[in-house]
Order: C-alpha cells, then structure tokens, then sequence
C-alpha cells in the first residue's frame, strides 16, 4: 500500500509522474479546480471585510469523496499543483476541502515534469504559500466584481447574454480603438524611384533607390518622378562611396507564453487557444517509445526567459558535438557564469535536449510535433552563437543624383544554422552576388517610378495583440489566450483570416463601457492593477486593500450607468432564407455552440434550424456546393450540401481548380 499521496492537476500529469516515484506513492488528479464562487451570487460578501464565499463546483463530489478515502490512507500528502498563482490557490482549496493537517501535507513544485526535478522537489517540499494564494484570490474577486456588477447593465441596455471583465474589457478597447485608428486614416500618394543597374559582365543588375541626403527618396507625383527620371536618362553613373561593415544578428531568447504564442501564430498559424491546448500536453506528458510517459518542455505559463545552469549545460554539450565550439554562444559557455539561476520560472524549454523533434515525429499528433519542433529549435538557438553578415554599403551616382544600395552576405550562419525566418534570408540574399569597386561605371541603367500609399496600421492579429497586451502589461502569461478566447466566444470581434475586427456588438459594449466605466477600461489602470496583483504575490500589498478600494467606486460606477445610460438596439443580421413555418426572412442568433437560424417574430413563431455556412467551390464528386460544418466539438470541416446522398468531406479548405 502506498504511503504518501501525491494530488496533481490531471490524469496526464498523474501517470508521468507516477512512474518517477514508484510504489510507495499514489498520484491521483483533482482535476483542476474543486471549489468556486457560486455563479448565481456575487460570492463576496462586500459587508463583512469582503470575505469570499466558495463553494464545492458541481461535479466533483464523487471525486473528493475518492481523495478523502485516499489521505485516510497516506501518512504524507503532496500537493503537486502548477507552479503559478492559480496552482498555488489550487493546492490551498484542496486543503480547506478535504480539511488536511498541514502538518501532514506540503506543497511541490516543479518546472518540468522530469526525473530529477520531481524528486528534487520532494527534498524541497514546503507550506502552502499564502501570497501567491492571495494574489490569485485578489484577482478572481476583482473579475467575479466587475462582471456580476456591470454584466447586468449590459443585458438591460443592450441585450440579455453579454458579459464585462477586466481584463476582457481593456482588451476589447485596445482592438476597437486599433479599428477606429484604420477607419479614420488618410491615405497620402507618394513615389520612389529604383533603379537596376548593368555592368556588362553580370547577367543580374545591382538594384538601388533614388536617394536624398542618405535616405530613400519620397516623391510627391508621377510627374516628379518622371522628371527625375528624364534629367538621367543618358548619365553615366558611377560607384561614389563603398562602406563595408559587419553586421551581428543576435541568437534569440528563448521562448516566454507570449513569444511561443506570437510565433506559433505567425509561422504555425496556431491561434493562442490551441498552441496553450497543445503546450499543455507537452508539458504533462506524453507516450514516447523506450520513456513511456514523459513531459517534453517546461511549463508553459512563464515570462521568465531565464535557463537552469543544468539545461543550459545540456545544450552546450550538444551544440558543441553536432555543430562545433565555434556554434556554441560565447555568453552561454560553462566558463562565462558560475551564477546558478534562483528563478521558480524558466523560460520554456525542452526537458530533454537529446529528445529532437525528428526523433519522436511519429509518436506525436502533427500539432504537437509542430509546437514541440518550434520550441526545441528556439531554445537551441537561444545558446549559440551570433549569425554575422558583411554588409557593404554604397552610393551610385551620376554627380547630381545618387542611388543607395547594399549587398549583404552570411559569412557566419550561427543560430540560424538552426533557427531562421524567411524575412532574415530574404535580407542576407539582397544584392550578395558581386560589390562593384569605387569609381566603377555601369554600362547601362533602368530606371522606373513605382507608386505607393501610405498604409494604416494593420488590423490585430492574437500575435500581435498578445505583444501588445505583454507591452501594455494588460494580463499575464496565463490569461493572453483565455482573455482573446472570451471576445471570440461571445461574438465581441471577429476573426477574418488572422485579422481580428471588433463586431457591431463588441462596438457598442465597449461604446458603453467607455462613457459609463472609464477607469475600468483604461490601459493604464488595468496595468496598475497587475502591478498590485504582483505586490500581493510578493507580500508587499494586503489583498483585501485592493478590493476594499476598488469596490466603492464600482458600485458608484453602476449606479450611475443605470440612470444615465441609454439603450442600444443591437439588430440581428439577416440571412437570405425564409422561415419554413410563417415566412418571415430569417435572422442569425448565437447560442453556445455557434451560429443559428432563428425566427424573428418570436414568440410568436418559435422555428430555428441550424446556420450553413457556404463556400463558392464546387463538391469535387458530384459539382454540388459545398459547405462548411462543425464537429460537436466545434471543429471546422467542409462536407457537400447534397448530403446524406454525396458523403464527401474535407478537414482541409477547398480550392476552386
């Protein structure tokens, strides 16, 4: 029978770490979180120093009741959490539920899910700490206040369903005053003048822009340009000035949440959901042939860029037999700092270096393999050397007008031997196959005027939005994906390929939450607020002053909106079909699982059905439209509206041939 028991998030995490400790532990899942506040009451009780009320969440009576027949059993209980606030809190809920001695129960932590790091954290096993606690509980109150206070005037003043939050809230004005920003943008024409230039001997020409005082030069019109263009039409233009110099491309740092999210989006086109979705399996564990189940990277809730001296002694030690001692970064050798990292966090990491993505391709899903792919390299990247070019810079001219090029080649790949963007190449490509020499004429030149516009910023994307919520300091590594998830979800913005745009219903709330809540949807105090959630976790700052002086000024808040603000009528879109029992043209609603056909003249006609999205491409089987469908899970699929008689489908979007 085993003596100690050791609590951990999910069944995943549990048979990991299971094999490590043997058959004097048990490891079970709680399953997350196993009480809440209730979510038919505010759950705060503002009259008695603000005290929250949680309940046990529905669903996990039987499971406790399994946990408290096991610590009966176990002399020692381990609560093995996430090493995050929200881990922490975990931790202390299951020892206020299952009313565990704190003497007889410690809380660990580890950063990965690996051998020596579980083990180690059992030597290391300590109390529950009550400041991350704290934090974590400041937050959920604060959010649970805003949305149970403000929600409310959202239903009676625009419609039943809608929903505020904190960090939610801010987000949603960041994106509509990006929109705003893109609508309100003048557009202003100007021309630039490039220019190839032959030698006779080359087959390629060197490219140049026309240039005024060293830079690029912006012309106002056509006209001007072809003036430009006409007053050198038969110079001989000659290489005036050669500058050679050397450029250093940094090794990258390793990956934080928002980094893996921005790059996952970027080069996977992963959203934010689904690159935590599939971190978080990498992070719990996985089946690997000759492991069995092992966790491949770090945790993933960190913004810490910071490497164990284990780890990074890891990865020099295989840079320097795959690729060489001069690939090994200068900062990152064993001599360059005896310092140990004290860090909780490490920036995210594979557990095992000698693990390659390559190795274990076929025992992972596509996704997974992809993430775990992007991950190992960064990191490997992250502990080599610098990738150096020689850049050589010079001016061709014809004594009245110059022309600025550059020609840039590797002479060092470096980290890029392993870890490239394709934009980086295109630059290390530009102008590298010859340098002519000062005082070289050129044979013969083309010159030609190219129009452009001004652009407005572009429209967010997760990446780019989750850059700017890390820069703004709105939110945290773990709320960046379920923050954009909850504005997806309640049809607040819109997503257009990866573009983000603010819906006529998310316009309207923030509308209202700007005039009537104007602090709460500032920039700068949500950013406040982090930076007091952060000096409660350190113990600087006492929760409940926090609350206590947020409260009042929310309350006066509401009751002010509720005098003062007026309706909005948010119209339901309306589709193309009539409604098979009355006629009427159909409108489209949401429900929980997406898009639906409604009959606009409820209650009188209560007919819905579901709403088909439709593509312009043919079914390739029978010629039938096709459209696209959701699995129950709300997978995107395209299946042919000729169903149940053609039964094609594709996971994948089809083209027009």
């Amino acid at each position: 029978m085993a003596k100690y028991l050791v609590i951990v998030e999910s069944p995943a995490k549990a048979k990991t770490i299971q094999k490590f400790l043997g058959k004097d532990y048990k490891v079970i899942a709680s399953g997350g979180h196993v009480r809440d506040l209730p979510k038919s009451t505010l759950g705060v009780d503002t009259d008695h120093d603000f005290d929250p009320h949680y309940i046990t969440i529905r669903g996990k009576g039987e499971l406790l009741a399994e946990l408290r027949k096991e610590v009966k059993k176990a002399k020692k209980v381990y609560l093995a959490t996430d090493p995050d606030r929200e881990g922490e809190a975990i931790s202390w809920h299951l020892m206020q539920v299952l009313k565990l001695n704190p003497k007889d129960t410690k809380r660990i932590t580890f950063n990965e899910i690996t051998k020596n790091a579980v083990t180690s954290s059992l030597a290391g096993a300590r109390g529950v700490n009550m400041d991350l606690v704290d934090a974590q509980q400041a937050r959920r109150v604060l959010d649970r206040m805003v949305g149970y206070e403000i929600s409310p005037i959202l239903w009676s003043k625009v419609k039943r369903g809608l929903s505020a939050g904190r960090v939610q809230s801010v987000t949603l004005r960041i994106i509509s005053d990006r929109e705003t920003e893109i609508a309100s943008f003048t557009t202003r024409e100007f021309w630039t003048i490039e220019g190839k230039f032959y030698d006779g001997t080359h087959k390629e020409p060197i490219t140049a822009v026309y240039s005024k005082d060293g830079h690029r030069a912006e012309l106002s019109s056509g006209a001007e340009a072809e003036q430009v263009i006409e007053a050198v039409n038969h110079s001989t233009f000659r290489v005036s000035e050669r500058k050679e110099s050397e450029r250093r491309q940094k090794a990258p740092l390793p990956y934080t949440t928002s980094t893996m999210q921005q790059d996952a989006s970027r080069k996977l086109n992963f959203s934010t959901q689904k690159t935590m979705r599939v971190a978080q399996q990498l992070y719990e564990g996985v089946e690997i042939k000759g492991h069995g189940s092992i966790g491949l990277i770090t945790y993933l809730r960190t913004d810490s860029t910071r490497v164990s001296e284990e780890a990074a002694n890891a990865a020099a030690q295989f840079i320097r037999g795959k690729y060489g001692e001069a690939f090994l970064g200068a900062e990152h050798s064993d001599t360059a700092s005896g310092k140990k990292i004290q860090d909780a966090h490490e920036a995210i990491r594979p557990t095992y270096i000698d693990i390659t993505p390559a190795s274990v391709k076929d025992q992972l899903s596509n996704e997974q393999f992809r993430l775990y792919q992007l991950i190992w390299k960064r990191f490997i990247a992250s502990r080599m050397s610098d990738c150096i070019s020689s850049v050589t810079s010079f001016t061709i001219n014809d004594g009245v007008h110059a022309f600025n090029a550059s020609a840039t080649k590797c002479t060092f790949e470096g980290y890029r031997s392993v870890y490239s963007d394709t934009e980086e190449e295109k630059e290390t490509e530009k102008n590298a196959r010859y340098v002519p020499e000062t005082g070289f004429a050129f044979e013969r030149a083309e010159l030609a005027g190219e129009q452009h516009f001004t652009q407005p910023p572009a429209h967010y994307t997760e990446a780019s939005l989750v850059r700017t919520m890390e820069e703004l300091g709105i939110g945290r590594p773990s709320t960046y994906a379920p923050t954009i998830t909850t504005l997806l979800t309640r049809h607040y913005i819109a997503k257009d390929g990866k573009s983000l745009f603010v819906t006529e219903l998310g316009e309207a709330v923030n509308e209202m939450m700007k005039k009537a809540f104007a602090s709460i949807v500032a920039v700068d105090f949500t950013a406040n607020m982090e930076l007091l959630l952060d000096g409660v976790e350190e113990g600087s700052v006492n929760w409940k002053s926090i609350v206590k002086n947020f409260y009042p000024d929310l309350t006066a808040a509401v009751a002010d909106a509720e005098k003062e603000l007026e309706s909005v009528k948010i119209s339901d879109e309306v589709s193309d079909q009539p409604c098979d029992e009355c006629g009427r043209m159909m409108v489209i609603k949401y429900g929980p699982h997406g898009k639906f056909l409604a009959c606009p003249g409820f209650p009188e006609c209560r007919f819905t059905k579901p709403y088909v999205e439709k593509t312009t491409v043919p079914c390739p089987v029978c010629g039938k439209e096709l459209i696209i469908r959701r699995t129950k899970r709300g997978k995107r699929y395209y299946s042919c509206s000729g169903y149940p008689e053609c039964e094609y489908m594709s996971w994948q979007a089809p083209k027009n041939t």
